[in-house]
């Protein structure tokens, strides 16, 4: 496990009660391959505006399965987490909503601007 990743979810938990405002409860294992032989897991138990990580399997309400490598891209923003499993370059099974509440904690990619801000400025009015 990378150093990224190790950071990002030791971050989990001071970062939830922003993240985590809506009503999403569940636990989601994150196994990611660190090469053909080897996985490490992670077990993120999720309720509103708390997170509980541990390096331990299931039982689990949802399964994420995921490279290291592009998960350390997606800890930096290099990736996106939905285009990776569109692409089949990561699997989910389970609750999606659970994968989509913790796509949250991932940064957006370098560069990204809202939309919003964007316009405010070019009207002149204060973000």
């Amino acid at each position: 496990m990378t150093e990224a990743a190790e950071r990002f979810f030791e971050s989990l938990p001071a970062r939830a009660p922003e993240v985590l405002r809506g009503l999403v409860a569940g636990t989601l294992q994150i196994d990611l391959a660190t090469d053909e032989q080897t996985t490490e897991h992670w077990l993120v138990r999720m309720r509103p505006g708390t997170v509980e990580v541990s390096r331990n399997r299931g039982p689990a309400d949802a399964i994420w399965y995921s490279s290291a490598a592009l998960f350390d891209r997606l800890v930096t923003g290099e990736a996106q987490g939905v285009a990776a499993v569109l692409r089949n370059e990561s699997t989910f099974s389970g609750n999606v909503v659970l994968f989509l509440a913790f796509r949250r904690f991932f940064p957006n990619p370098p560069g990204t601007r809202d939309p919003r801000e964007v316009a405010r400025r070019q009207a002149g009015r204060p973000t």
